[in-house]
């Protein structure tokens, strides 16, 4: 009774804010993953982002105007990972606040020298522990396969994963296990990726993803979760076992089955 009075009080709302199919197909048509996301995949992104944008509270950062367009295209980007895993792995936060460009905290901030200055560098992108999550549009735009000096880049990506791994025992890059998966095999074949990479950056040899990744396990979870949907031939290429995983754990196989020929 009462999930039924909450779904119909959603419809009501994404009726309120009118938006069409058409306008979402405008939003996001300049975005290569959506080629990925045909037909009844489609709808159900399209159905799942109007509900998000119910759900969800968009505000500007700095008096920054942005647009409904632009709403549509974050509230995709959002989606996409938990197409197959459902609203409910958000519904602990609220709030998406946008800035124009860059920003920076209000907060004391630690550089590597050990020096602590009262504000930090400015940010593209950051997820709150059940706070908001706070975007730069420009980085919002400069998202692609090889947008960060030729590795796989998605800030609204990157902090939703953010948000998934802290729904079990905060920000560590472990997120919450289905039933099917073992966290003693999720630990295992990440922390080996993350040693093998963290050897090949210190040997400077190239590496299959951005090297911020390597900056903490929960930076890294980020990162292989925005390469695996920006870039995700390069993922399977380099990083088959983590590329199986994330597999497994967002419910979705972006590199096609080949299917034998006959």
């Amino acid at each position: 009774m009462f999930k039924r009075l909450t779904h119909w009080l959603e419809n009501r709302r994404i009726n309120k804010l009118g938006f069409t199919a058409a306008q979402w197909e405008s939003a996001i048509a300049d975005w290569p993953v959506m080629l990925r996301y045909q037909g009844a995949e489609r709808d159900k992104l399209r159905d799942m982002t109007f509900r998000f944008l119910a759900q969800k509270s968009f505000t500007s950062g700095a008096r920054f105007q942005f647009t409904d367009a632009m709403g549509l295209k974050i509230a995709t980007m959002a989606c996409v990972p938990i197409l197959h895993l459902g609203l409910d792995w958000y519904k602990r936060w609220r709030t998406v606040i946008i800035y124009e460009g860059g920003f920076v905290p209000n907060r004391a901030y630690r550089s590597h020298d050990g020096v602590i200055h009262s504000k930090g560098p400015a940010l593209s992108g950051e997820a709150w522990f059940r706070g908001p999550l706070i975007l730069s549009w420009d980085a919002v735009n400069e998202s692609g396969a090889q947008a960060a000096n030729g590795k796989a880049s998605n800030v609204v990506i990157h902090e939703v994963a953010h948000k998934l791994d802290m729904l079990r025992d905060g920000a560590n890059g472990a997120p919450p296990m289905h039933p099917n998966m073992r966290s003693g095999e999720w630990h295992r074949i990440f922390t080996a990726a993350w040693d093998r990479l963290q050897a090949d950056y210190q040997q400077q040899r190239p590496l299959p993803l951005n090297e911020y990744g390597l900056t903490s396990p929960a930076e890294f979870f980020a990162v292989c979760s925005e390469t695996f949907f920006e870039a995700p031939t390069t993922m399977q290429e380099h990083m088959p076992e983590v590329y199986r995983l994330l597999c497994q754990f967002y419910r979705q196989q972006p590199v096609p089955i080949a299917t034998p020929s006959m």
